[in-house]
């Protein structure tokens, strides 16, 4: 039996890739429909190159892993990297994973957020504060700063009736790297995880570019 894949991808990133096509679209339509002279074809050149650009590096991305393998679909590339030639899953101002040969690949898809970091390590600090109150017998802040829990927020900022989460509080992206890691450490000296790490260009998104960069510098290029 086959186990799916497990995929992720940013949101965030989606939902801006969709937003500059939208306008790319728009802007670019209209040029083509109303503009006079060189315009259309200029019009038409920048979208060939753009939007390719735009897919590659926003709604492209995303990162496969089952229990043999982890597949990263990065703007430009594919790589596959089986579990048993993965050297560490590495977590800095990128995620990225590296293999037993030394070379690093970057996770696209699963960006690190300093700012989620802060918010979890403000989330956890709450929660080890108001564990200590509680332990000590003192009263614990609620969520209107007062105390008791009077407000609309108990212990930690949590709604009231919904308990905290357990464990220390992590950002959605260290999460999932943490998935990758478990699966890393569990999965690595399977038989089934071995194999060679392989990388394949994709020439689907950049061949269009390449193309539309092209057309544009002889249209620059003619006057």
């Amino acid at each position: 039996m086959t186990i799916p894949d497990r995929i992720y991808r940013s949101s965030a990133g989606i939902a801006g890739g969709v937003l500059l096509l939208a306008i790319a679209a728009w802007l670019g339509i209209d040029a083509v429909v109303a503009g006079h002279g060189r315009t259309p074809w200029l019009a038409l050149a920048t979208m060939i190159l753009v939007v390719p650009l735009v897919v590659a590096f926003t709604l492209r991305p995303a990162v496969h892993a089952n229990e043999e393998r982890l597949r990263i679909r990065n703007p430009f590339r594919v790589i596959v990297v089986p579990w048993g030639e993965a050297a560490a899953l590495r977590s800095g101002y990128s995620n990225e994973v590296v293999a037993k040969s030394g070379t690093k690949y970057q996770l696209w898809a699963v960006p690190v957020s300093l700012r989620a970091r802060k918010r979890a390590a403000r989330q956890e600090a709450r929660s080890t504060a108001d564990r200590s109150a509680e332990a000590s017998g003192r009263p614990r802040r609620g969520g209107f700063g007062g105390f008791g829990g009077t407000g609309a927020l108990g212990g930690g900022g949590y709604p009231r009736g919904t308990a905290a989460p357990e464990g220390p509080a992590r950002a959605e992206t260290d999460k999932i790297m943490d998935d990758l890691r478990e699966l890393l450490e569990t999965k690595g000296e399977a038989e089934s995880a071995q194999g060679e790490v392989t990388v394949r260009w994709a020439y689907e998104v950049a061949g269009p570019a390449l193309a539309g960069a092209l057309l544009l510098a002889i249209l620059l290029a003619v006057g």
